[in-house]
């Protein structure tokens, strides 16, 4: 049997920690709109920092912790995967778009006769 995933409640640090985080990216683009008389490097540099301390404050909390779990599992599970061969990859692409290309004349030729059908032997229109 396997044993459930516990959710944990977050603290109330870890809910300051967040709302931290989200006053450093709300400050960046602050800082960045409030200075138009600065140099445009001194402008991107306070927005790129403000930004970067807003990453590490969500790093820190729990929510950001997770996040880098499951970034990192993520990573772990596209390593895994067996990608296929550049040769097999070409050949399933053309499948496809053959597969398309005749779904799309059927679907076109079907809607073609069902309007033969309507329009011209059961109403008498002509177009």
């Amino acid at each position: 049997m396997a044993t459930p995933e516990i959710e944990t409640v977050s603290s109330g640090a870890d809910k300051a920690k967040i709302a931290l985080a989200l006053a450093f990216v709300l400050g960046a683009f602050v800082a960045f709109y409030l200075l138009p008389q600065q140099d445009v490097l001194l402008r991107w540099a306070a927005l790129l920092a403000c930004l970067a301390a807003a990453v590490g404050v969500f790093g820190v909390s729990e929510s950001g912790r997770r996040l880098w779990a499951f970034a990192q599992d993520a990573w772990r599970e596209t390593k895994k995967v067996v990608w296929p061969a550049r040769k097999e990859a070409i050949h399933m692409t053309l499948y496809v778009f053959v597969f398309v290309f005749i779904m799309a004349l059927f679907l076109w030729l079907t809607d073609q006769l069902i309007s033969w059908v309507f329009y011209d032997l059961i109403l008498g229109w002509r177009e």
